[in-house]
């Protein structure tokens, strides 16, 4: 718990817009100073197209609140700068993210969890044996579904019937014809008492067709310091319960118009 187990599937309508896993670590000044030539070797193959973008971000030193005025206060933020190296797939669907706070994959076209793992331990391998981390600070595993009703052939199903009334709040009230805009957060802890989910719900609009959709954001993670060698027994722990939490907030109508395969 908190979600109930449920069996593991495979939708053939995958809802799923794109899934990022992220590896956050103490800085390490070497990705942010030197070129990353050793780490494109070691995924290359995978992850042909490389580009740099550099990230300006700016710290006030000040704390607490001050009379300073604003031309001195600019004068007063530390400014740093951080690269990131960006190494994508030579289809656009696969992209990795390096910089000297963390690695990430992300993928717009999810299909399993074995697939997502395989395609990120060439990165990972590579960040461990060049850079070393000692640890990690957060792993986590985020997942953003959107619900688009015409694609199921559901656009005559109101959500009530699609997702569950304790996680559409007021939508699922007399007067839910009448909501225009939703936006709902939770953060919830998970059964190892150290872990997290933060769930971000709200409508979005296909540009296409204006067609109104549902999206669920939710990002699992750890936020303690992780030792190397429980790195994927964490992120498993995290994959097992999205999984569990997307057939929780889900109904059975809505299950059943994605098409699950049991693995």
């Amino acid at each position: 718990m908190p979600f109930p187990e449920a069996p593991r599937v495979i939708y053939r309508k995958n809802p799923l817009n794109r899934v990022i896993c992220q590896l956050r670590y103490p800085s390490i000044l070497k990705i942010n100073t030197e070129s990353p030539a050793d780490f494109q070797e070691s995924i290359r193959r995978e992850y042909p197209l490389y580009r740099e973008k550099t990230e300006f971000l700016q710290e006030n030193t000040i704390r607490g609140k001050t009379d300073l005025p604003t031309e001195m206060m600019n004068q007063l933020m530390q400014a740093s700068v951080t690269k990131n190296h960006e190494f994508r797939s030579e289809d656009g669907i696969w992209k990795i993210n390096l910089t000297r706070n963390f690695l990430s994959i992300s993928t717009s076209k999810y299909v399993r969890w074995e697939d997502f793992l395989e395609r990120f331990m060439s990165s990972y391998k590579a960040l461990m044996r060049i850079y070393m981390p000692p640890f990690f600070l957060r792993i986590g595993l985020r997942y953003v579904d959107i619900f688009e009703r015409s694609a199921l052939s559901l656009q005559d199903s109101p959500w009530t019937e699609l997702l569950q009334p304790y996680f559409l709040g007021m939508l699922s009230s007399e007067i839910s014809d009448r909501v225009k805009m939703c936006e709902n957060s939770y953060e919830i802890s998970l059964a190892d008492n150290e872990s997290l989910v933060r769930i971000n719900t709200s409508f979005v609009q296909n540009v296409e067709n204006n067609e109104q959709c549902y999206m669920i954001d939710s990002d699992f993670y750890a936020a303690r310091k992780t030792q190397p060698d429980k790195t994927f027994n964490k992120l498993d722990f995290l994959h097992q319960r999205a999984t569990r939490l997307i057939r929780f907030i889900i109904t059975d109508k809505l299950h059943a118009a994605m098409e699950p395969q049991e693995i």
